[in-house]
């Protein structure tokens, strides 16, 4: 009998493990794809959501990714950057700047005063689909950001893979991770520098390319 046990328990564990395996590799193929976007005019804006991230804290004018990234595609970038903003902060002021700006595209890099906050995550992930959902209601495309949570091992947080397969948005979630896992990049403990938003923008003009918005 207890043999027997033993058996259930081993049949067991290893569906779930296979499960779990299962679950794992469909993450990170939606998180791995890039699902296509409609071709960028020229004239098209692109509106670089977020918070102190997207503003440029830590890097002199000019040297924002925003800034960085309009150099290097070609196109208006919009720097749309406030610092010390929570997703339930810029949930609030996302419609109006869609229906002033009306952009084509849209660059969302939120989330990382959340989680220096403490703030619910469930919630964090409400308020960002609910962006990603006001976008879209205007017709806007987004390519999302995921931002590391803050710890001893920086990792973009899973929710965002998680809403980039959900919406099939093209998603950039390494970048951030490696840029403020490096100190040579960063210009306080959650700030990149010059050189880490210039990163940050080549690998979003790698995603705006891949994508076919470019």
């Amino acid at each position: 009998m207890i043999y027997f046990s033993r058996t259930r328990y081993t049949l067991v564990m290893n569906r779930l493990r296979k499960i779990l395996v299962s679950i794992w590799l469909l993450l990170l193929v939606s998180c791995s794809d890039t699902p296509t976007l409609p071709p960028l005019p020229t004239d098209g804006a692109i509106l670089a959501f977020g918070d102190s991230l997207t503003y440029g804290t830590g890097a002199a004018a000019g040297e924002s990714y925003p800034e960085v990234l309009e150099t290097l595609i070609r196109r208006r970038v919009i720097n749309a950057g406030i610092p010390g903003e929570t997703t339930a902060e810029g949930l609030v002021r996302l419609p109006a700047l869609l229906e002033e700006q009306k952009p084509r595209l849209m660059v969302l890099c939120l989330g990382g005063n959340d989680f220096l906050r403490r703030m619910d995550e469930d919630q964090t992930e409400k308020n960002l689909k609910a962006m990603v959902g006001a976008a879209r209601e205007r017709g806007v495309p987004v390519v999302l950001l995921g931002v590391p949570k803050p710890g001893v091992f920086l990792k973009a947080h899973s929710m965002y893979c998680n809403i980039a397969g959900q919406f099939a948005l093209p998603y950039e979630g390494k970048s951030l991770q490696r840029v403020l896992g490096d100190t040579s990049l960063k210009s306080d403990p959650i700030h990149p520098n010059a050189a880490g938003y210039r990163e940050l923008a080549e690998a979003v003009a790698k995603v705006l390319k891949k994508s076919g918005a470019l």
